[in-house]
Formats: structure tokens, C-alpha cells, sequence
């Protein structure tokens, strides 16, 4: 029995698997189960199964991108999910890659990590400036790229990211006249959203020149570009005061070399009674390493933080955390909604790449999804202050602000 076959007998239990090997083999794994997918696969090159073996999350990945991992029954989402399904984080099982590739990756992630700034803008680029053309065809209306908030799982990915955008204003506890700077402003949103509620005057900065070609546009389009600014610009390089700092997905691109300087720069930012409201992706466990198809395609540079690793990013700042909330399961709704509009969307995508970039893209969806669903993966809302009176002493103003929000 080849290895893999030997991998995939332990590890699909429930749902089936058939796969049909180059040489014309079919075997097929687990039981049929109604609450799992039943996949089947063919590898169309003899060699994809050692790949796969040797480095299991790149292997399946190129594989699947070059055409010579072929799903005959299900798609992606459905072999990812079959998968994850059956190997959950809080089992611990799972096939890794071998040792010697194991080792080269630590390596390797960690000088990835350091993410210097003559670095930042080229991973920056990598992922953001692609075609905001690709990106509007799978976001909400308004271009958020980050965790909804899904306060009904039946809500609309367009709700959910209005309910987000409410959720994180309200720890903001903004008042009038208030300066909020956004740390990774993405396409816009938020800063217009937190002016267009609050009347704040918002300056966002961002690394990516598509981005902010956009956000500029969004201002301009609102009559509010004298009241919301955007400047394409190394968070490390802003200066002023403001009352409040907000950052949604672009902790994930700091690397926790630099965690210390993050922080230690946003308190110097800060007023005297300023607060700040981070949004991140984090893993549940321990530190660890990004896998290398995410390194490799999707976010070079790239790497989701361990709570420990945030405390240990803020400790010594003199930021005090005034509130710590973990969104589990939000972003694999988001992503699954992402992934059907990709879906919907192939031939435009296609149209603006190829075949190997949608097939590319699809894998990174299904594997996001599944990484909140059954791996690791949940988002951390940390909110930190520099004086402990600044906030209210319970949390009731965040939940009577939110509702005022949301209408």
C-alpha cells in the first residue's frame, strides 16, 4: 500500500474518498456519513502522491493548481472540508511534512517574519495590489477584507460586515471631534464608515498603492476627502496625536519581530487618553509557523499571532487591555460566502488571470474556511488604552452603542 493510501485510511473516517492513482488504482477511503462530503480525486502524474506526502498542504496545493490533482466528484471545498473534518485541531493529528522540510521551514518562516520595512510594501503588494477588479467581484459592497460579524450565521455578507464595522466602532467609544487613525486602511471602508457615523476626521495609511488609489476615489466620490485622508504610508512613519487607532487585518503583515515597535509606536500616537482597537487574525495554540502555500502564494511575510504573542507585544508598552474578545467561528462564514462568489465568478476571474490562478485562489478560500472551522485559527478583537479611566468600568457602552449603530 502506498503511503498516502495509508495516510488517507487513517484519516478519512467519516464521508468517503476515492482516489484513482496514476497507474489507474482506485481505492476509497471511510464510511458515508451524511454530515460529510464524499469526494473523488485522480492524480494524472505518477509523482503528485510523493509530493503530497513529502510536503502534504504545498504538494495537494501545486498539485491541484497545475492540474494533477483532478477532483472528479465534489470541488475543493468539499476535499478540504472532508479532510479537516476528520483531523479537527483539538485532536492534533494530521500528516507534517518530513523533518528535514520541516526544519528548512522554521528556518525560512522565521527570517520571513522579521518583515523589515524595506520589506513590508513588497508583501503588501503581493497580495493587495492585485486587480480591485478580483476583489469586487467576491467582497461585500463596501470591500471589506476582513472577519464579518455575523450575529445570525442566515445573515447576508453584506450585513455582516456592517454589523462588523458597528462592532468595532463601539469599542472605539468615539466622540465628536475625536482623530481616529486606521493602521492598514484597506479600500476605505472603515474610515469612512467611522466618519460618515461619528463625524470623526479619520486618516488611514496603507502600503498599497491600489488600495489607496481607491480609498482616495471612495473619499473624493463622498465630499468627505478634506474629513477623511489616506496617505500611502509605513505606519512607523506617521506622526502626530490621535484619540483613537484602529487596525483590522493588518497585524497579520507586522511579524512578531516587529510586535514591540507596533505597539510602543501606537502608544506614542495615542493621546493621553486615547484608546485603540486592534483586529487580527490569531491562532488558538502556541506560536507557530505559516504554512508555506500561504507564504509561498497568498501572503509572504505573513503570520497569525498566538494571543501569548500579542500580550508579550504590548507588555512593557504601559498600553493597558481594557477589553479582549475572540471571534471563533465568524470568519468561516465570511470566507465561505467569499468562496461562492469566487465560484460564481470563475469565468472573470479567469477572464483576468487564468485557470491556475482561480484554481489557486479557490484552494486558499477552502483552506482559510477550514482553518476557522477546524483548525486553530479565530480573530482577536484587543483593546488597549493608555489611561485606565478612559473607558466606562463595564461594557454596557459598547453593546447600547452598537445597537445605536446598527439602527
Amino acid at each position: 500500500m502506498a503511503l498516502i493510501d495509508t495516510f488517507l485510511a487513517r484519516t478519512v473516517r467519516r464521508g468517503t474518498l476515492s482516489l484513482t492513482h496514476a497507474d489507474g488504482r482506485t481505492v476509497t477511503f471511510g464510511t458515508a456519513d451524511p454530515a460529510f462530503p464524499d469526494v473523488a480525486i485522480r492524480f494524472t502524474q505518477p509523482g503528485v502522491a510523493g509530493r503530497i506526502v513529502r510536503h502534504p498542504a504545498l504538494g495537494a496545493a501545486e498539485a491541484y493548481m497545475d492540474g494533477e490533482l483532478v477532483i472528479d466528484r465534489g470541488d475543493i471545498r468539499d476535499l478540504v472540508e472532508l479532510l479537516t473534518s476528520n483531523t479537527p485541531w483539538g485532536r492534533g493529528s494530521g500528516l507534517a511534512p518530513s523533518l528535514p522540510i520541516r526544519l528548512f521551514d522554521a528556518v525560512r518562516h522565521r527570517v520571513d517574519r522579521v518583515n523589515m520595512a524595506r520589506r513590508s510594501k513588497r508583501n503588501v503588494a503581493h497580495h493587495y495590489d492585485l486587480s480591485d477588479r478580483l476583489y469586487a467581484l467576491f467582497l461585500d459592497t463596501d470591500l471589506q477584507y476582513s472577519c464579518a460579524y455575523f450575529t445570525d450565521p442566515a445573515n447576508s455578507l453584506e450585513q455582516a460586515q456592517a454589523d462588523k464595522k458597528a462592532h468595532i466602532a463601539a469599542k472605539l467609544a468615539l466622540k465628536p471631534g475625536m482623530r481616529v487613525l486606521d493602521i492598514g486602511c484597506g479600500w476605505g471602508g472603515m474610515a469612512l464608515y467611522l466618519h460618515e457615523k461619528t463625524g470623526a476626521e479619520v486618516l488611514g495609511v496603507t502600503l498599497s498603492e491600489e488600495q489607496i488609489k481607491v480609498a482616495r476615489r471612495r473619499a473624493e466620490e463622498a465630499g468627505v476627502a478634506d474629513k477623511v485622508k489616506f496617505e500611502l504610508i509605513d505606519y512607523r512613519a506617521v506622526t502626530g496625536r490621535f484619540d483613537r487607532i484602529v487596525s483590522v487585518g493588518m497585524f497579520e503583515h507586522v511579524g512578531p519581530p516587529q510586535y514591540g515597535t507596533f505597539f510602543r509606536k501606537c502608544r506614542e500616537l495615542l493621546t493621553d487618553d486615547g484608546v485603540m482597537l486592534l483586529h487580527t487574525i490569531g491562532r488558538m495554540g502556541v506560536p507557530g509557523v505559516t504554512d508555506t502555500f500561504t507564504t509561498k502564494y497568498i501572503f509572504p511575510g505573513g503570520y497569525n499571532p498566538a494571543l501569548s504573542e500579542i500580550v508579550r507585544g504590548y507588555e512593557g508598552t504601559k498600553l493597558i487591555a481594557t477589553d479582549i474578545e475572540v471571534l471563533r467561528v465568524h470568519y468561516a462564514l465570511t470566507i465561505d460566502h467569499w468562496y461562492d462568489r469566487t465560484v460564481a465568478a470563475k469565468d472573470q476571474i479567469v477572464a483576468l488571470y487564468d485557470e491556475k490562478f482561480y484554481r489557486m485562489w479557490t484552494f486558499y478560500l477552502a483552506g482559510a474556511a477550514a482553518a476557522f472551522r477546524h483548525g486553530g485559527m479565530v480573530n482577536y478583537q484587543v483593546q488597549l488604552t493608555r489611561n485606565r479611566l478612559s473607558l466606562p468600568l463595564t461594557r454596557d457602552y459598547m453593546l447600547e452603542e452598537e445597537r445605536r449603530l446598527r439602527g
